[in-house]
């Protein structure tokens, strides 16, 4: 195996890590302000259907991350991984602009909520190419025994993302009035995530593709049709790693990207509190993402992912409770536990899905499932839990959507493969 100088990786890293961060912050900037964008493109006399109505394009942009993951997935496998994830960056930069500016139903009648549609299918679309191409650069890249630490670093720089996206809401919150910023105030995080898609564009292009699949490219084992290999020679490890992902992006749409809007909306505090509960919620995740990644490639990734799902199923119940006492302070200790529950899944989760399909295959297989997943399970979950809250009067109704994904996983990574100390697959 040709060895990787730990500077080059580390380099691989930050380029994985800028996109990502990019794409997740545009994307958390839309959840943390739907509300005023639900205001701004679908008025309503009623506000809970004004949050559905931007729910809703929420959730349809998920739709387009199958179909991203499969074109990007197959140019990624076919030709590289760096080409693949520079394209992805440039179109969501495009699409995050074009929320930015775009002007709203009172200017330009129902145009606007159509063309604001056209936006976030854009941005699932190169969502779609993301994530699988991302982590299979960084765990590609990564020294031998480190992959759990180097994958860390997508979720690190997802969390990163989220938290840019809250600490500038609870920013404009501060110095912004609240009829300010619902009007106008909202744009401002869209243009700002357009300019930071030219860093992560610049940062990829300067990188050499993977040495995983320069490997396969020069051995000429590459791939003609990854897509249809994926779910023929690996459809079981693909069915796997939709299961895996469940619980995962359930809770981090519940409780990362529509827990704000469930504090201001649903329980009534202010919103630049409940950014500011998010942002600390974030800070205690981000940092010890690196560390579980880490500690996988130690012990395994099993004990830390089985600890993840057995946790949420059994401690969402009442951390809701904790949360729906309204005090700012145990709204606070709500989400830093919940922040500590899901790093145990996020360190290890990038490297334990990539170890699960060959570099082949690799970028299509896993962008595909994990999208999947993500466009049926995650994208939904602000909707789904905004819906239940409305039809049952119940605040704690959302806690059983969580509950149950919890379930599926954690069946689904008792059964998997220990892999932490196997080499990557080729083909």
């Amino acid at each position: 195996m040709e060895r990787t100088g730990r500077a080059e990786a580390r380099k691989a890293v930050t380029a994985g890590a800028i996109g990502n961060f990019v794409e997740w912050y545009d994307f958390a900037v839309y959840g943390f302000f739907a509300a005023a964008i639900g205001a701004q493109f679908f008025p309503s006399d009623d506000p809970v259907a004004s949050l559905l109505a931007s729910f809703a394009v929420f959730a349809v942009a998920f739709f387009m991350r199958p179909l991203g993951a499969l074109v990007f997935g197959h140019y990624g496998d076919r030709l590289g991984r760096r080409g693949a994830l520079a394209t992805a960056v440039i179109m969501m930069g495009i699409a995050t602009m074009l929320i930015g500016v775009l002007p709203g139903y009172g200017q330009i009648g129902v145009l606007a909520p159509i063309l604001l549609v056209f936006a976030r299918l854009l941005q699932g679309f190169s969502a779609g190419g993301e994530w699988g191409g991302a982590a299979s650069f960084m765990v590609e890249y990564a020294p031998s025994g480190s992959r759990g630490l180097y994958g860390s670093w997508q979720q690190f720089s997802i969390v990163a993302g989220l938290l840019m996206g809250s600490g500038m809401g609870a920013l404009l919150g501060l110095i912004l009035s609240e009829g300010a910023l619902n009007a106008w105030g909202w744009r401002i995080p869209f243009i700002f995530g357009a300019v930071l898609g030219v860093v992560g564009l610049y940062l990829r292009l300067r990188l050499e593709d993977t040495p995983e699949f320069r490997k396969i490219e020069a051995k000429q084992e590459v791939e003609s049709a990854p897509v249809k290999q994926s779910f023929t020679a690996h459809r079981g490890a693909a069915l796997t790693a939709i299961g895996f992902t469940m619980a995962w992006t359930v809770s981090y749409y519940i409780l990362l990207t529509y827990m704000p809007t469930y504090v201001s909306s649903t329980l009534g505090l202010p919103l630049s509190q409940a950014l500011i509960a998010n942002a600390v919620g974030l800070v205690v995740l981000m940092v010890l993402i690196p560390f579980t990644g880490m500690l996988s490639d130690r012990i395994g990734r099993k004990p830390l992912l089985i600890g993840f799902s057995a946790l949420i199923a059994v401690l969402t119940y009442p951390l809701f409770l904790l949360i729906g006492t309204k005090v700012l302070a145990l709204i606070i200790l709500g989400q830093v536990l919940f922040g500590v529950i899901i790093s145990l899944f996020s360190g290890p989760g990038p490297a334990a899905l990539v170890e699960m399909f060959p570099t082949n295959v690799r970028y299509s297989a896993l962008g595909v499932s994990y999208n999947l997943a993500v466009a049926l399970f995650g994208g939904t979950a602000p909707f789904i839990a905004t819906f239940l809250i409305s039809r049952t009067g119940s605040n704690l109704s959302p806690t059983f959507y969580l509950i149950a994904a919890a379930v599926v996983t954690l069946i689904v990574v008792s059964r998997i493969k220990e892999t932490h100390r196997e080499p990557l697959r080729e083909t």
